[in-house]
């Protein structure tokens, strides 16, 4: 091994000088693996939280900054420089659910094993139309026997933290399993299910509830976690009442109620593929006023 590095070393010296690259050694190029080990398992971990879409956030304030830099913007330099120290503190703050986290879980034998052992790509089922009958037939069938159900689909955003809260279960999307999750006086009825793909993957999850004052006095907690989950994610929200047995569908802080069958299989189709999507929202919210 040091015959080799020796060689090297002489033929950076004798043919690659005139590139004026800088001297590198052993302890340099590990010192490199390193850190670029230590970053990618940090943003690895910033995707599979809430934390991504802040980190986003700061990153567009960067730029922002940056571009006031080239073109000497020096009002906004000014206001930048002098609030940068203040910035550093809100990261802090607003960060502050995430790191607690990852320090509570540093140094147990998961954190480790997940660092040192390569890293698995799970092949993940889309979500489909079968998925999406499967669902349909599921709530429709609860409605008639006035069986409360929560089930949040995930769309592009993450949903590991609301996960974190349930039990998992990891089994493929039927309407017999749903069915059979949210029947009463059994263990998994209480709280929501997650569906990422074409699989249910946590049951009894706790969602937060929407602190949007306009909101129709008629829905209750379970619409109100359906709207929650809908303002802070990118996901959709399907709501079976337990009082009227009506189906509703939560997306963007909005909700469309008292769907038909149709109505809720050509809305989930629509916003999962995002076909027409801004016309579609618009539609959306347009329907949601009247629906209030």
């Amino acid at each position: 091994m040091q015959n080799v590095w020796t060689w090297l070393e002489s033929f950076q010296g004798e043919y690659l000088s005139w590139l004026s690259m800088p001297y590198v050694n052993i302890v340099d190029i590990i010192e490199i693996a390193i850190i670029t080990f230590l970053i990618y398992h940090v943003l690895v971990w910033t995707k599979n939280t809430r934390a991504w879409n802040l980190f986003k956030g700061m990153l567009i304030i960067c730029v922002f900054a940056l571009i006031a830099a080239l073109f000497q913007m020096n009002t906004i330099l000014w206001i930048f420089e002098r609030t940068i120290n203040i910035l550093v503190i809100a990261v802090v703050v607003v960060f502050q659910p995430e790191l607690r986290k990852a320090l509570e879980t540093l140094g147990t034998k998961s954190i480790l094993s997940a660092l040192w052992a390569p890293v698995r790509l799970q092949e993940e089922g889309k979500f489909n139309e079968k998925t999406i009958d499967e669902i349909t037939r599921a709530c429709f069938a609860m409605g008639k026997v006035k069986t409360g159900a929560l089930i949040v689909i995930k769309n592009k955003g993450s949903l590991n933290d609301y996960e974190r809260t349930g039990i998992v279960v990891d089994a493929k999307v039927t309407s017999q399993l749903i069915i059979n999750i949210f029947e009463k006086n059994t263990p998994l009825h209480d709280g929501a299910v997650i569906v990422q793909g074409d699989r249910i993957t946590s049951a009894t999850c706790y969602l937060p509830l929407s602190d949007n004052m306009n909101l129709s006095k008629e829905l209750g907690t379970r619409h109100r976690a359906a709207i929650g989950i809908s303002e802070v994610t990118d996901s959709l929200t399907v709501v079976v009442s337990e009082e009227t047995g009506a189906v509703s569908l939560a997306y963007e802080g909005s909700i469309l109620r008292n769907l038909s069958p149709e109505n809720l299989k050509s809305e989930l189709e629509r916003l999962i593929e995002n076909e027409n999507d801004n016309a579609h929202k618009g539609l959306f919210r347009r329907r949601n006023k009247n629906a209030n």
